[in-house]
Protein backbone atom coordinates (compact mmCIF):
# COMPACT_ATOMS: atom_id res chain seq x y z
CA UNK A 1 0.00 0.00 0.00
CA UNK A 2 1.03 3.36 -0.68
CA UNK A 3 0.55 7.12 0.23
CA UNK A 4 0.63 9.40 -2.79
CA UNK A 5 4.33 10.04 -3.54
CA UNK A 6 3.67 13.86 -4.71
CA UNK A 7 2.37 14.38 -0.98
CA UNK A 8 5.38 12.22 0.31
CA UNK A 9 8.17 14.16 -1.52
CA UNK A 10 6.10 17.64 -0.96
CA UNK A 11 6.54 16.94 2.80
CA UNK A 12 10.01 16.27 2.40
CA UNK A 13 10.06 12.83 4.82
CA UNK A 14 8.14 9.56 5.51
CA UNK A 15 7.75 7.68 9.22
CA UNK A 16 8.78 4.04 8.83
CA UNK A 17 9.29 2.17 12.10
CA UNK A 18 9.49 4.71 14.40
CA UNK A 19 11.87 6.44 12.31
CA UNK A 20 11.65 9.92 10.12
CA UNK A 21 13.05 8.97 6.55
CA UNK A 22 13.81 12.20 4.46
CA UNK A 23 13.38 11.92 0.73
CA UNK A 24 15.61 14.75 -0.03
CA UNK A 25 16.90 12.97 -3.32
CA UNK A 26 13.87 11.31 -4.40
CA UNK A 27 14.41 7.80 -3.56
CA UNK A 28 11.72 4.84 -3.75
CA UNK A 29 9.09 6.05 -0.95
CA UNK A 30 9.17 2.65 1.76
CA UNK A 31 5.80 0.32 1.15
CA UNK A 32 3.60 -0.77 4.01
CA UNK A 33 4.46 -4.13 3.45
CA UNK A 34 8.67 -3.39 3.12
CA UNK A 35 7.90 -1.99 7.36
CA UNK A 36 5.84 -5.26 7.87
CA UNK A 37 8.91 -7.24 7.10
CA UNK A 38 11.32 -5.48 8.00
CA UNK A 39 9.45 -5.98 11.07
CA UNK A 40 9.68 -9.24 11.89
CA UNK A 41 13.31 -9.21 11.28
CA UNK A 42 14.15 -6.52 14.15
CA UNK A 43 11.45 -8.69 16.26
CA UNK A 44 13.92 -11.71 15.65
CA UNK A 45 17.15 -9.83 16.47
CA UNK A 46 16.66 -9.88 20.25
CA UNK A 47 19.74 -11.50 22.27
CA UNK A 48 19.38 -14.79 22.22
CA UNK A 49 17.17 -15.46 19.41
CA UNK A 50 19.42 -15.73 16.11
CA UNK A 51 23.10 -17.05 16.54
CA UNK A 52 25.63 -16.32 13.98
CA UNK A 53 28.71 -17.32 13.13
CA UNK A 54 31.06 -16.48 16.22
CA UNK A 55 33.70 -13.99 14.36
CA UNK A 56 35.26 -12.75 17.72
CA UNK A 57 32.72 -10.28 18.62
CA UNK A 58 29.37 -11.67 19.16
CA UNK A 59 28.28 -8.81 20.41
CA UNK A 60 28.53 -7.00 17.00
CA UNK A 61 25.48 -8.45 14.34
CA UNK A 62 26.93 -7.59 10.52
CA UNK A 63 24.37 -6.30 8.23
CA UNK A 64 24.39 -4.68 4.87
CA UNK A 65 21.23 -3.18 3.52
CA UNK A 66 21.47 -3.28 -0.20
CA UNK A 67 19.45 -1.43 -3.14
CA UNK A 68 19.45 0.96 0.06
CA UNK A 69 17.73 3.91 -1.60
CA UNK A 70 16.36 5.73 1.15
CA UNK A 71 18.29 3.65 3.52
CA UNK A 72 15.46 3.31 5.52
CA UNK A 73 15.66 -0.71 6.18
CA UNK A 74 18.93 -0.16 7.66
CA UNK A 75 18.07 2.89 9.38
CA UNK A 76 15.27 1.12 11.17
CA UNK A 77 17.90 -1.77 12.32
CA UNK A 78 19.86 0.46 13.81
CA UNK A 79 17.54 1.97 15.49
CA UNK A 80 15.98 -1.04 17.09
CA UNK A 81 18.61 -3.52 17.38
CA UNK A 82 21.57 -1.64 19.30
CA UNK A 83 24.07 -4.53 19.01
CA UNK A 84 23.56 -4.09 14.90
CA UNK A 85 26.08 -2.77 12.57
CA UNK A 86 25.04 -1.56 8.79
CA UNK A 87 26.50 -1.36 5.55
CA UNK A 88 24.36 0.50 3.08
CA UNK A 89 24.91 -0.27 -0.70
CA UNK A 90 23.13 1.89 -2.92
CA UNK A 91 23.78 1.87 -7.13
CA UNK A 92 22.39 5.42 -7.76
CA UNK A 93 25.00 8.12 -5.65
CA UNK A 94 22.80 10.60 -5.64
CA UNK A 95 20.84 8.83 -2.42
CA UNK A 96 23.80 8.68 -0.56
CA UNK A 97 23.66 11.94 1.15
CA UNK A 98 20.03 10.91 2.20
CA UNK A 99 21.12 7.93 3.34
CA UNK A 100 23.64 9.55 5.39
CA UNK A 101 21.22 12.49 6.45
CA UNK A 102 18.23 10.06 7.83
CA UNK A 103 21.34 7.72 9.82
CA UNK A 104 22.47 11.36 11.29
CA UNK A 105 18.74 12.64 11.96
CA UNK A 106 17.45 9.50 13.61
CA UNK A 107 20.31 9.68 15.99
CA UNK A 108 22.57 6.76 14.50
CA UNK A 109 26.40 7.00 15.34
CA UNK A 110 27.84 6.89 11.64
CA UNK A 111 30.58 4.26 13.68
CA UNK A 112 28.31 2.14 13.54
CA UNK A 113 27.35 2.53 9.46
CA UNK A 114 29.48 2.71 5.70
CA UNK A 115 27.73 3.75 2.66
CA UNK A 116 29.04 3.35 -0.78
CA UNK A 117 27.69 2.83 -4.09
CA UNK A 118 27.65 -0.26 -5.65
CA UNK A 119 26.19 -1.90 -8.49
CA UNK A 120 24.45 -4.99 -6.37
CA UNK A 121 27.73 -7.13 -5.76
CA UNK A 122 30.32 -4.90 -7.21
CA UNK A 123 31.96 -3.20 -4.41
CA UNK A 124 30.34 -5.79 -1.54
CA UNK A 125 32.99 -7.02 0.01
CA UNK A 126 33.46 -9.46 3.45
CA UNK A 127 31.01 -11.44 4.53
CA UNK A 128 27.46 -10.21 6.88
CA UNK A 129 25.12 -12.37 9.10
CA UNK A 130 21.96 -10.17 7.70
CA UNK A 131 21.46 -8.90 4.59
CA UNK A 132 18.45 -6.84 3.86
CA UNK A 133 17.33 -6.67 -0.13
CA UNK A 134 14.58 -4.22 -1.29
CA UNK A 135 15.47 -4.31 -5.49
CA UNK A 136 13.58 -3.26 -8.06
CA UNK A 137 11.41 -6.01 -8.72
CA UNK A 138 8.54 -4.83 -11.66
CA UNK A 139 8.29 -5.72 -14.54
CA UNK A 140 8.30 -3.41 -17.38
CA UNK A 141 6.18 -5.23 -19.65
CA UNK A 142 3.41 -4.75 -17.13
CA UNK A 143 4.04 -1.16 -16.59
CA UNK A 144 0.51 -0.22 -17.30
CA UNK A 145 -0.39 -2.03 -13.55
CA UNK A 146 1.56 0.77 -11.74
CA UNK A 147 -0.36 3.43 -10.98
CA UNK A 148 0.48 6.87 -12.51
CA UNK A 149 0.93 8.27 -9.42
CA UNK A 150 4.10 6.09 -8.94
CA UNK A 151 5.36 6.21 -12.31
CA UNK A 152 4.84 9.85 -12.26
CA UNK A 153 6.97 10.76 -9.23
CA UNK A 154 9.09 7.78 -8.26
CA UNK A 155 12.56 6.88 -10.10
CA UNK A 156 12.36 4.03 -13.03
CA UNK A 157 15.23 2.65 -11.46
CA UNK A 158 14.17 1.89 -8.42
CA UNK A 159 11.09 -0.01 -9.81
CA UNK A 160 11.76 -1.86 -13.08
CA UNK A 161 13.84 -4.69 -13.89
CA UNK A 162 14.23 -6.53 -17.01
CA UNK A 163 13.73 -10.84 -17.33
CA UNK A 164 9.98 -9.65 -16.08
CA UNK A 165 11.47 -8.00 -12.94
CA UNK A 166 13.31 -10.76 -11.67
CA UNK A 167 16.32 -9.45 -13.41
CA UNK A 168 18.91 -8.03 -9.79
CA UNK A 169 16.41 -10.46 -7.73
CA UNK A 170 18.62 -12.78 -9.53
CA UNK A 171 21.72 -11.62 -9.31
CA UNK A 172 21.17 -11.09 -5.64
CA UNK A 173 20.60 -14.64 -4.82
CA UNK A 174 23.54 -15.71 -6.96
CA UNK A 175 26.02 -13.55 -5.45
CA UNK A 176 24.78 -13.82 -1.44
CA UNK A 177 26.35 -16.84 -0.92
CA UNK A 178 30.01 -15.40 -1.26
CA UNK A 179 29.09 -12.45 1.15
CA UNK A 180 27.02 -14.22 3.98
CA UNK A 181 28.49 -15.65 7.37
CA UNK A 182 28.19 -19.19 8.39
CA UNK A 183 24.22 -19.61 8.86
CA UNK A 184 23.78 -16.21 7.72
CA UNK A 185 20.45 -15.36 6.06
CA UNK A 186 18.95 -12.90 3.02
CA UNK A 187 16.01 -11.30 2.92
CA UNK A 188 14.66 -10.49 0.12
CA UNK A 189 11.27 -8.54 -0.90
CA UNK A 190 9.23 -9.47 -4.79
CA UNK A 191 6.62 -9.92 -6.64
CA UNK A 192 4.06 -13.04 -5.27
CA UNK A 193 4.96 -14.36 -9.30
CA UNK A 194 8.29 -14.32 -8.46
CA UNK A 195 8.16 -16.63 -6.17
CA UNK A 196 9.18 -20.30 -7.05
CA UNK A 197 11.93 -18.56 -9.29
CA UNK A 198 13.38 -17.32 -6.04
CA UNK A 199 12.75 -20.74 -4.46
CA UNK A 200 15.01 -22.79 -7.27
CA UNK A 201 17.22 -20.20 -7.64
CA UNK A 202 18.54 -20.21 -4.28
CA UNK A 203 18.22 -23.82 -3.73
CA UNK A 204 20.64 -24.15 -6.77
CA UNK A 205 23.15 -21.98 -4.52
CA UNK A 206 22.32 -24.12 -1.64
CA UNK A 207 20.13 -22.06 0.44
CA UNK A 208 17.05 -23.48 1.99
CA UNK A 209 14.31 -20.92 1.10
CA UNK A 210 11.23 -20.00 3.32
CA UNK A 211 8.72 -17.76 1.56
CA UNK A 212 6.48 -15.50 3.37
CA UNK A 213 3.22 -13.59 3.19
CA UNK A 214 2.59 -9.64 3.69
CA UNK A 215 0.36 -8.50 6.20
CA UNK A 216 -2.55 -8.42 3.02
CA UNK A 217 -1.97 -12.16 2.50
CA UNK A 218 0.18 -11.81 -0.24
CA UNK A 219 3.30 -13.80 -0.97
CA UNK A 220 6.00 -10.84 -0.77
CA UNK A 221 9.58 -11.75 0.57
CA UNK A 222 11.82 -14.75 1.05
CA UNK A 223 14.66 -15.59 3.53
CA UNK A 224 17.39 -17.44 2.28
CA UNK A 225 19.13 -19.22 4.97
CA UNK A 226 22.98 -19.91 4.01
CA UNK A 227 24.25 -23.73 6.04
Amino acid sequence: MLTDPADDYARGYVPFLDCRIYLDSRPLIPRSETDYWVEKVIGRLSPGILRYEDTGNDSVLHCLDLFAGSGAIGVALLKHVPHAEVDFGEIDETHLPTIEKNIRENGISPSRTRVFKTDVWSDVSGRYDLILANPPYLSKSRSERVQESVTGYEPDRALFADNDGFALIERTILGAPQHLARHGELYIEHEPEHADRVVKTGVDVGFSVHVRKDQYGSVRYSVLNRP
